[in-house]
């Protein structure tokens, strides 16, 4: 079976897809954390519809148990720069982001936040991504988050290697 050709609405995208691994580790803070150290493994595919699909698998960079997950499409209003990205994370948050691409830079802001009732506080109220392909062709992504008790803070920095186109 031949692959599925590239939506055309998506091809601003194109920069972000396939594997790719943290390298090195990532780096997380926030107020509220003890600094700590995570590995992480990218997919950004699609399926020839006007979306990519993703997943974002972190582990522990020790012992490889698997820590944060979360997957879900990102889209682009036909003939805008215009982008959503909408997120299940298997810490009981639905995100949709919202922002634009330009060149290979995406900046994504929450536009709505939904949580399991029973998710641990304190809440997650805003977050903020930035991906950006770095001149050495290695992705980088920055996400900044607020809480019901501290302000926007940037709480994750990692680079990645691509793996796989």
């Amino acid at each position: 079976m031949e692959p599925p050709k590239m939506n055309p609405v998506v091809e601003p995208l194109s920069w972000m897809l396939g594997t790719w691994l943290s390298d090195p580790p990532g780096a997380g803070t926030f107020p509220t954390l003890q600094p700590f150290q995570y590995l992480e493994e990218v997919h950004i595919s699609h399926v020839g519809q006007p979306m990519l699909n993703f997943s974002f698998n972190s582990f522990h960079p020790d012992t490889r148990k698997p820590l944060h997950r979360e997957c879900g499409f990102i889209r682009l209003k036909p003939d805008t720069n215009k982008v959503a990205f909408v997120s299940a994370q298997n810490t009981g948050i639905v995100e949709v982001e919202e922002g634009e691409v330009n060149g290979q830079e995406l900046c994504i802001a929450s536009h709505s936040i939904a949580r399991i009732s029973f998710a641990k506080e304190p809440h997650v109220e805003q977050i903020t991504r930035k991906f950006r392909l770095n001149s050495e062709g290695k992705l980088e992504q920055t996400v900044s988050m607020a809480t019901t008790t501290q302000p926007m803070t940037q709480h994750l920095r990692v680079t990645y290697k691509k793996v796989t186109p």
